[in-house]
């Protein structure tokens, strides 16, 4: 495991160098989506910085998950609730009204389809999916095209494939039934696709 991934400070270091000025708004668009008092599953919650400054506020009950050791003990110590886990095997996800991932789903490239099926499985309300559709990876920016590629390289070999666009939408596609709406968040580098559970209540926010 890279060293990014464990410690929190360079973690964000390096995610506020990709995302500049925007770095706040890609968890606030995913904020916005959960009502106050839901409950919350975080897949590769890393260290959980949606939580902290957006979710812990609304009360939500959260639960973040993270193949790192570093990060969910650091969750723990700092008053939320993480469990070490990975995604790769196929247990059962816990159930919450809201499964949440954020710019990690490359990395189970080539086949995403189990987990967002286990996603769906586990959620009572919806699921929430935000994806980065511009790779960084060539980015023209001296530095920026490197670091975003060891940002990548925490799954081997998820450097080489990423999504785009019409990859995601074409993905998505399949799950037309469960599709409650996609949007970019602004900036229009992660784009945010959210499935409602059959059956599952409206939410009131």
């Amino acid at each position: 495991m890279q060293l990014i991934y464990k410690s929190a400070a360079l973690y964000e270091i390096a995610n506020r160098l990709l995302y500049g000025r925007h770095h706040r708004t890609r968890y606030r668009g995913i904020a916005d989506l959960i009502p106050p008092g839901a409950s919350v599953v975080d897949l590769c919650c890393g260290p959980a910085t949606l939580y902290h400054r957006f979710l812990r506020a609304k009360k939500v009950r959260y639960t973040g998950l993270d193949v790192s050791p570093s990060f969910i003990d650091a969750l723990n110590k700092h008053g939320g609730h993480g469990i070490v886990w990975d995604l790769l095997s196929d247990k059962p996800l816990p159930r919450a009204d809201y499964i949440i991932i954020q710019g990690a789903l490359y990395f189970f490239l080539p086949n995403p389809s189990p987990l967002i099926e286990r996603m769906l499985a586990a959620a009572n309300r919806e699921v929430i999916i935000a994806e980065a559709i511009r790779n960084l990876s060539s980015s023209a920016i001296p530095g920026i095209a490197n670091l975003a590629k060891r940002l990548a390289g925490a799954a081997e070999g998820s450097d080489a494939v990423r999504f785009g666009e019409e990859t995601l939408d074409q993905l998505f596609a399949d799950y037309a039934p469960e599709l409650k709406r996609s949007f970019k968040i602004p900036g229009g580098r992660d784009k945010v696709y959210v499935l409602r559970k059959a059956g599952a209540p409206v939410a009131v926010q």
